[in-house]
């Protein structure tokens, strides 16, 4: 990493972290009724709105930039752009904002100075210092973010009398630990399979594919319940779960195919009843975990069986279904929502593949950028919770043991044990530190598709608005609310964040 491109990163942090930024705290929770007719609670014109930017090119990385006032209403022209947010439409409720823990997060973790390791968790975890990150996920043994395949068990014990998480305790549990600790001691974590072991598979192998051997369900379905249960022993408490990551890819690294009529039958017939038997009937289950074109189809298999669907907590999806003409396809998203609206949607993984020093020292806008459009589209179309991938990778976007190497919104240097955030760390921050768990969705409508936004409504009844310019021009817009209007300015390739409390 060039030498420059270590110090204005270091600068960017300082300057983030040393900045006192506006906090909401949460209210108690009002009796559900009351609170979806719930109107503002303070007048817009008094109201403190204050703007936050992040911009490519520039010094402003989740800096407060502007404090607006709101006037009489002006009815926007056709040639100028207005964001009309009606507080009065509220639809989903806020889980969390998170990462993933990896193997390769938590060794890449260890390896930066104690100074660094400590402002990293400030600045992921702290609500008032940092982004406030309040959701993560796991991985249940290897997945190609690990420096070599492994499992909890020795080769061939179908009965798991072996099973032990002894490998987890170098790196990952300390670092699982502390991630919790720097949240406030609660953090909602979800765990991953990638593959069974080898024994267990069609290929006799963790990787390239494979299907689960059906002599292996019960098995494989009583090793979800032996990891959850040795991780919450440690201390980690464990929320949910999903069946497995990508079950329709044949990866060079850890993977498992599953056809949708699969995932259910071993959901229904195993998994589910065996977590109810090991009274952890309270684990939330999530299915697919794959990428949005498919979701509409796994869904409604697996949900259209009322005895599989009573186990299902939400459908996950990814973001990777771009490959194929570079268009995410959100209205799968959509689908699924307006299909079956007493489900919950989940974003479980995304990240920027291939890494490139160059995009980083250049400010690539395209990798924040994917970030902010994904994260407005997905809650717009109806999820509730969003978890990025690797939550911090090394200086050549690994150690992963089979060469997928990708950027991560931070990475830490393990030569110097320096720490690089990257424009994507801030632009997740507009989302994560200014929406907390328990905010409610409402509506954010613009008139130009030159900005894009979403808005949120948290339990103490501050409002947090999104709006993102991808665009190369400085824009002029406004924002109307209940028939108030405020002027306002976005760079080109940026996000702000507009608050009122």
């Amino acid at each position: 990493m060039k030498e420059s491109l270590k110090k204005q990163a270091l600068y960017f942090c300082v300057l983030f972290l040393s900045f006192g930024f506006f906090q909401c705290k949460e209210s108690k929770k009002n009796d559900q009724k009351d609170h979806n007719k719930e109107q503002i609670s303070f007048d817009i014109r008094t109201a403190k709105a204050i703007v936050y930017t992040t911009a490519h090119n520039s010094k402003l990385k989740l800096t407060l930039t502007d404090t607006i006032l709101f006037s009489d209403f002006k009815q926007p022209l056709e040639t100028e752009i207005d964001i009309m947010v009606d507080p009065k439409n509220e639809f989903q409720e806020f889980v969390g904002i998170g990462a993933a823990l990896t193997d390769a997060s938590a060794e890449t973790f260890y390896k930066l100075t104690k100074e660094n390791q400590e402002l990293f968790l400030e600045a992921y975890y702290d609500e008032e210092k940092g982004i406030g990150y309040s959701l993560a996920r796991t991985i249940i043994h290897s997945c190609d973010f690990s420096k070599a395949s492994y499992t909890y068990i020795e080769e061939d014990d179908k009965e798991l009398n072996t099973f032990s998480i002894e490998h987890d305790r170098k790196y990952r549990i300390p670092f699982t630990k502390k991630a919790i600790e720097a949240a406030g001691g609660q953090l909602t974590m979800y765990a991953s399979p990638w593959s069974p072991p080898a024994f267990m598979k069609t290929n006799d192998n963790m990787l390239r594919g494979g299907k689960l051997k059906k002599e292996f369900y019960q098995p494989w379905a009583n090793y979800y319940a032996k990891f959850i249960k040795a991780y919450e022993k440690e201390g980690i408490p464990i929320w949910g779960l999903s069946i497995q990551n990508e079950p329709m890819a044949v990866q060079r690294w850890e993977s498992c195919i599953y056809t949708a009529e699969e995932e259910r039958d071993f959901l229904k017939d195993y998994l589910g009843p065996t977590l109810e038997k090991e009274g952890l009937g309270d684990k939330k289950i999530i299915v697919w975990d794959h990428n949005r074109d498919l979701l509409y189809q796994r869904a409604s298999t697996i949900l259209n069986d009322p005895e599989a669907a009573k186990y299902v907590w939400g459908t996950g999806f990814h973001w990777y279904e771009d490959w194929k003409d570079d268009n995410p396809m959100f209205e799968n998203v959509a689908s699924v929502n307006e299909a079956y609206p007493d489900k919950k949607l989940i974003f479980t993984e995304g990240c920027n593949e291939g890494y490139d020093l160059e995009r980083l020292e250049n400010e690539d806008p395209s990798l924040a950028e994917r970030y902010g459009k994904a994260m407005i589209k997905d809650f717009n179309n109806g999820t509730v919770a969003w978890t990025d991938w690797n939550i911090l990778l090394d200086e050549t976007g690994g150690p992963n043991h089979v060469g997928n190497l990708c950027f991560a919104p931070v990475h830490g240097n393990t030569q110097t044990g320096d720490l690089n955030f990257t424009n994507s760390f801030y632009y997740i921050g507009h989302f994560s530190k200014f929406i907390r768990p328990g905010a409610k969705r409402i509506s954010s409508v613009t008139s130009s598709n030159s900005i894009i936004s979403t808005a949120f409504k948290n339990k103490n009844n501050s409002i947090a608005i999104i709006a993102m310019n991808t665009s190369n021009k400085m824009l002029d817009y406004t924002v109307t609310i209940d028939l108030n209007t405020a002027k306002l300015k976005i760079p080109p390739h940026s996000i702000q964040t507009i608050t009122l409390n």
